[in-house]
């Protein structure tokens, strides 16, 4: 709801402008400790939000009146060709990329911004000296459009105030359903019959459907066959809304100890399964400094114990105590990284 204010030297509304960012970006705009941001609201009077998640893209929304959004909106735009002058230090590239904006904008006001056969668009290009593109398709789920402007902060920021107008003018028509950044795919992992989506330092329930599934494959294959490239269940890749609201830590999770894990049962009782790996093959799965044998211990939850390599034998002796979904998943990962290994996809 925009509350019309007419203040001396002009037209000053409240306006709302969306912009899409990716992580980096966002890292960029944040800075050390919230500071950055915490300036740019200080010293701009607006309001700025940054959307929660660990997503690949996140919407910065930006409110207030509309000097305080092009005061904003200004200190962003040379923020990040501070950031583009930083990189091009250690670069050898001679011309500068320009500094590049995306806004999210109800696709019912993109037709006022392109105008009659692309008039205003072309208009809006030609007086700021900004490329303008707007996206042809509608962002998913939503029915807004990414409108991506790009020059010098100078040329964004004038973009920026015609680009209000437009919007000011033309308000949207009907119901906008905003654009939400999905969350990026995450493993899921298995852990005293339970499965936990990880995102973070955090991990949390997912879905009892999947929680399900575990446990009737639990009930079928105990262990995955070695070689076996393709696991049970242990690890599944599961793109998807958030189900719960209990987050636990994903040390937690790791170690699985009951107490910590509210509602849930106490895990089942420990047993150890042994396998034999060929001595040629024992390097990729120990890593550099033990660091692989650390990483599948960690997300595992599994005691793993590799026999000392003895006189005439060409296999190493490997023993994995855990929960049998502890053990379940050290296995599959074992297997990634022999596969990985055999395979010569490289490290996984």
């Amino acid at each position: 709801e925009m509350e019309s204010k007419v203040s001396e030297g002009g037209l000053n509304v409240t306006l709302t402008i969306r912009l899409l960012m990716h992580g980096k970006e966002v890292g960029s705009i944040i800075g050390k400790k919230g500071e950055t941001v915490k300036k740019m609201r200080e010293e701009s009077g607006a309001r700025i939000n940054i959307s929660e998640g660990n997503c690949p893209e996140r919407i910065v929304t930006i409110t207030g009146p509309t000097d305080a959004i092009f005061k904003a909106f200004a200190m962003i735009a040379y923020k990040f060709e501070e950031d583009i002058t930083n990189s091009m230090s250690n670069s050898t590239a001679t011309s500068k990329p320009p500094v590049t904006l995306r806004l999210v904008v109800p696709a019912s006001q993109c037709g006022s911004l392109i105008g009659k056969g692309g008039s205003k668009i072309k208009e809006i290009r030609e007086s700021t000296g900004a490329q303008v593109q707007v996206a042809g398709d509608m962002l998913p789920n939503s029915t807004e459009r990414a409108v991506t402007i790009s020059g010098t902060p100078d040329a964004i920021i004038q973009c920026v105030k015609q680009i209000c107008v437009v919007m000011l003018e033309s308000p949207p028509k009907g119901a906008t359903i905003p654009y939400r950044p999905k969350p990026a795919s995450t493993p899921v992992i298995f852990a005293g019959g339970q499965a936990y989506t990880i995102q973070g330092q955090y991990a949390i329930p997912h879905p009892d459907q999947l929680t399900k599934l575990h446990q009737l494959a639990m009930q079928q294959t105990p262990f995955t066959p070695l070689g076996q490239t393709t696991p049970a269940f242990p690890v599944l890749t599961v793109a998807g809304k958030q189900q719960s609201s209990i987050v636990l830590p994903l040390q937690a999770i790791i170690t699985m100890s009951p107490c910590m894990c509210p509602g849930l049962d106490a895990s089942p009782p420990a047993s150890t399964h042994e396998l034999t790996i060929p001595n040629d093959l024992i390097g990729c799965i120990i890593g550099r400094q033990g660091t692989k044998i650390n990483e599948i211990r960690q997300m595992s939850g599994a005691q793993i114990k590799i026999a000392n390599a003895t006189e005439g034998s060409s296999e190493r002796q490997i023993t994995i105590t855990g929960t049998p979904a502890n053990i379940s998943l050290a296995q599959y990962l074992i297997n990634a990284r022999l596969t990985s290994e055999v395979t010569g996809m490289g490290a996984l």
